[in-house]
Parts: structure tokens; C-alpha cells; sequence
């Protein structure tokens, strides 16, 4: 289905753009080329590709899951503005 001008005059006001009239039937075209290259991609054959996150294979870098600065709760509490029974004192913010 062909994006025509009175299309691209509509999506321009629902997105509240302002689009000179002049403008409109390139942005139509360019709409029009979107949605085939759209098309295109439907045509992939993807059966058995697995997802991924990046083009290169590779894995997070881990490290041990160990305590490595902890027991200084006397001395991070010391820089809070309110801290009562070893917590940080915040206001309340949900009712």
C-alpha cells in the first residue's frame, strides 16, 4: 500500500510536525522507500539463525562474585545527611 501525501499530511499532524506542502511528496517517497525496505526484510529466510546482541562473537568478561570492600558501613553512613540503624535516611516519595 503506496504512502500517498494525504497519508504524510495526517502522520505529520498526529506527531504534531509541521510539513510544508512542498515537502510533502519527497517524504512520502522517502516513507514509500522505508516500508519496501520493510518488505525486503520480510522476505529473509531466518529459520534456525539465532539471536544476538553484536555481530562479533563474544562474551561479557566476569568476574568472581566475591566481597572485595564491604564491612564499612560506619564509615559510608558518615557521609549521609541522615542515617538512623545503619540505613540511609530519604525522604518519602511514594504515597
Amino acid at each position: 500500500m503506496p504512502i500517498n501525501q494525504d497519508t504524510v499530511r495526517r502522520v505529520a499532524h498526529l506527531a504534531r510536525i509541521r510539513v510544508d506542502e512542498d515537502a510533502l511528496p519527497a517524504l512520502a517517497g522517502d516513507f514509500n522507500a522505508i516500508l519496501g525496505f520493510i518488505d525486503e526484510l520480510k522476505e529473509v529466510d531466518i529459520e534456525g539463525v539465532e539471536p544476538m546482541v553484536s555481530v562479533t562473537p563474544m562474551r561479557l568478561k566476569r568476574r568472581a562474585d566475591q566481597v572485595t570492600d564491604g564491612d564499612r558501613r560506619e564509615q559510608v553512613l558518615a557521609n549521609a545527611p541522615d542515617a538512623r540503624e545503619g540505613f540511609f535516611v530519604v525522604p518519602k516519595v511514594v504515597e
